[in-house]
């Protein structure tokens, strides 16, 4: 019997008879299929990846997380914006840019994103390293790949991924830790994210998100380059249109028309912008202080959908353009 067999064999017999027992990973086809193109496509040894993969546990937590939210009530801007655009993030704004003005400068200077829009993702991100994840990001993945089927091809790339960034670095992947989702660090990174688009912006040698705000600004700034950042340009501006004119223009992520076509379309706005410049309209459902049902529009430009690349939600972009403008307001002598 060849011995990833007899391994297989042994570790269902260990499971017990209980019948609500979870079947060890090591035990499952798909797992050791996993395994075998870790071994094969990527040079893993075959006993470190068992060894690891014996160490991860199910949880639950994770698998109840990352379920939709069940539909209630109406989606509403005004509240998400007021949950992130509030005066203590603010102020935690203003004293993360004034603690690392000198690398927000460089990394301003380096790639063309604007020092406001760093601190403002990271500070939505993770309230400037507050809030960055305590679970196990080892079971994170094995839970994602191999136990929640709505989007396991996706989390079995990302495995991939963070098993490679913990070679890089010379890691145990049991010492890792982040999100339910597997995201990472100040700016919350997924694995794959880490290994194309983060720097070492302190020089210190290594990349370490967590802990060097400095390699979390050169990052973020190199995710949005890496994603279609123009340097001194707009992000996104109001506008008047409805929804017929949404449904003429299409939605999206990506800038699918031009501002003259949409200006024909029937968007309203003296936006200082030629007229062949790619944007796409953005549409915001809110609802009034006297409960009515209504919506925001803007226009969103390249830079826009950069952002859009980080987290694909219009609200989340919206608020990270808005928070940064506040934090340019706010500081006490503008950079």
């Amino acid at each position: 019997m060849r011995r990833r067999d007899v391994l297989l064999a042994s570790l269902v017999l260990a499971a017990g008879p209980v019948a609500h027992a979870r079947t060890p990973y090591l035990a499952r086809a798909e797992v050791q299929q996993f395994i075998d193109d870790l071994v094969y496509t990527h040079g893993f040894e075959r006993s470190s990846v068992e060894r690891w993969m014996d160490k991860a546990r199910y949880s639950p937590d994770v698998e109840r997380l990352m379920q939709p939210p069940p539909p209630f009530g109406q989606r509403n801007w005004l509240e998400y914006r007021e949950r992130h655009v509030e005066p203590a993030r603010i102020a935690s704004g203003v004293a993360f840019w004034q603690d690392n003005a000198a690398a927000l400068e460089r990394a301003e200077e380096q790639f063309g994103v604007p020092a406001e829009i760093i601190v403002s993702i990271i500070g939505i991100e993770t309230y400037f390293g507050r809030i960055t994840g305590n679970f196990r990001t080892l079971d994170v993945f094995t839970t994602l790949a191999f136990d929640y089927l709505r989007r396991a091809d996706f989390y079995r790339a990302e495995f991939v991924e963070f098993l490679l960034l913990a070679r890089d670095q010379n890691a145990d992947p049991a010492s890792y830790r982040g999100s339910f989702a597997g995201a990472m660090g100040l700016p919350q990174f997924l694995p794959g994210s880490i290994r194309r688009w983060a720097v070492d912006f302190d020089g210190d040698g290594h990349i370490d998100l967590l802990d060097s705000p400095a390699d979390a600004i050169g990052s973020v700034a190199s995710f949005l380059v890496g994603h279609g950042w123009q340097r001194d340009k707009p992000v996104a501006f109001e506008v008047a249109a409805d929804e017929s004119i949404l449904s003429a223009l299409g939605s999206g992520i990506d800038p699918n028309t031009t501002w003259g076509e949409a200006l024909v379309a029937g968007v309203k706005g003296d936006l200082p912008l030629p007229l062949d410049t790619p944007v796409f309209l953005i549409d915001l459902p809110l609802v009034t202080a006297d409960g009515q049902q209504a919506r925001a529009y803007r226009i969103g430009t390249t830079n826009c959908s950069a952002i859009l690349k980080y987290n694909r939600s219009y609200f989340y972009a919206t608020a990270v353009t808005e928070f940064a403008s506040v934090l340019r307001e706010s500081m006490p002598t503008r950079p």
